[in-house]
């Protein structure tokens, strides 16, 4: 294909991830220990939206992150208004709360979208008392849902150390009779033997116009859904990868057809007979034959 019309901000993009994890936590649920998040009904396993924008942002941030019009707003430990301020310093304005004025926020707002890549990708409310007005970003992401049941794990775990000197003191009872001090501390570590998950994303060009969104930014976000789980490795994380990432791209701006008869078009399918522990118990077909008219289907991964 000599056209990458996946890069193309006047078209409609509708896109498939699929993702697994092997011996970790692709998201805890602080809600419930931090065991992965689960549909109590269904046992699928769930990533939220928040989490995979999390990788994105974190992937932008050490690849392009030297790059002026791609910092990232929400930062680890960052602090929302000091954001907010950089804008109106550069703008060569003061912000003055609740009534600042509407012209001035406009021009803050431009310039936090020209700046923050997640801003102008993602959206933002940022109408904090440092008012930098709201974004809706042109491009959405869906909880990703695991395609089988998980068994979320609670293991215990071990440490040969002790966290406080008096942990090791030998401790003396009432009866004056010695017990022994701590040589270990316990923990506890959430896992899932094995999990396919699949998500679904979408691109607007109409909010895209409005952020200026360009090509560059879109090629960033298909190369972050690719490779961003490369650079987050962890222990709790256990191996993830991304295992199929398909676009469905459009001719016309509001869409030549309906976003879910496009993804219906990726079929994933157990093949084992037993609890799948590999992506190699499952089979991935993609129906590209007959599209509607005006879509295009590109497999950047898979």
């Amino acid at each position: 294909m000599t056209e990458k019309v996946y890069l193309d901000t006047n078209r409609r993009h509708d896109f498939v991830l699929l993702f697994d994890v092997k011996d970790g936590n692709p998201n805890g649920d602080p809600d419930a220990g931090n065991l992965p998040r689960v549909d109590p009904e269904t046992m699928q396993g769930l990533v939220t939206d928040v989490c995979l924008k999390r990788k994105i942002r974190d992937w932008v941030d050490l690849t392009r992150g030297n790059e002026e019009r791609m910092k990232i707003y929400v930062e680890h430990h960052g602090i929302l208004n000091l954001q907010h301020e950089r804008a109106y310093k550069a703008i060569g304005k003061k912000p003055s709360g609740s009534k600042q004025d509407r012209a001035t926020v406009s021009e803050a707002r431009a310039w936090m979208c020209e700046n923050f890549f997640d801003v102008r990708t993602f959206g933002a409310v940022m109408t904090t008392e440092v008012n930098c007005g709201q974004v809706l970003g042109p491009v959405q992401l869906t909880f990703a849902r695991s395609i089988d049941p998980i068994v979320p794990l609670d293991l215990s775990i071990t440490r040969v150390a002790v966290t406080r000197p008096e942990d090791a003191e030998v401790q003396v009872s009432e009866d004056g009779k010695e017990g022994k001090g701590k040589v270990t501390e316990m923990g506890r570590k959430a896992v899932v033997p094995y999990g396919l998950y699949l998500g679904y994303g979408f691109f607007s060009p109409f909010f895209a116009q409005d952020t200026g969104m360009n090509s560059e930014d879109l090629e960033v976000l298909w190369e972050a859904l690719e490779h961003m789980w490369e650079l987050d490795r962890s222990a709790s994380r256990g191996l993830m990868a991304c295992r199929g990432l398909y676009v469905f791209s459009h001719e016309k701006p509001v869409g030549n057809a309906p976003a879910q008869d496009l993804f219906e078009r990726v079929k994933v399918k157990r093949v084992s007979t037993t609890p799948p522990r590999t992506f190699a118990d499952y089979h991935v077909t993609v129906e590209e034959e007959n599209l509607p008219a005006g879509v295009t289907l590109t497999r950047l991964v898979g």
